[in-house]
């Protein structure tokens, strides 16, 4: 359960609901005061960064460890060339330190491979059915 408090307008505690008293100036500005000893001070018009109790003594004084916020360093991140299954990583950089038009025409000497491949696989199953036809007809 989440409780709202206040904060004194002098101290700069907390005030918990039920506790201390607003003071609403002429001009119509309202202070929120913890106790009669903050409203006391706050009517003498002492300054809060006078008395060692107050937090703005405290935040003056560097005393505060919570407000002190340190930058935390960032690493930077370093690229790393991993192994791909089936290539090391040193044939992976020697692939990327070719020139563009080598690579290009691997890559197309690759693909008619492939298409030639993939041309005889059709071009055999279509000559053993047709062998298959031979076969039945010279068994009738």
């Amino acid at each position: 359960m989440v409780i709202k408090t206040d904060t004194c307008s002098f101290s700069e505690f907390r005030i918990y609901p039920g506790h201390g008293q607003r003071f609403v100036r002429k001009d119509g500005t309202p202070y929120a005061l913890s106790t009669a000893k903050c409203m006391s001070l706050f009517r003498q018009r002492k300054k809060p960064a006078k008395l060692l109790w107050t937090q703005a003594w405290r935040r003056m004084h560097k005393k505060l460890k919570v407000d002190e916020v340190s930058r935390k360093r960032t690493r930077k991140t370093t690229k790393f060339q991993r192994a791909v299954v089936g290539v090391s990583a040193d044939e992976i950089a020697s692939r990327r330190a070719q020139k563009p038009e080598v690579r290009a025409a691997q890559r197309e000497a690759n693909l008619r491979d492939i298409k030639e491949r993939n041309k005889a696989k059709k071009e055999k199953p279509a000559a053993a059915r047709k062998a298959a036809m031979k076969n039945t007809h010279k068994k009738r």
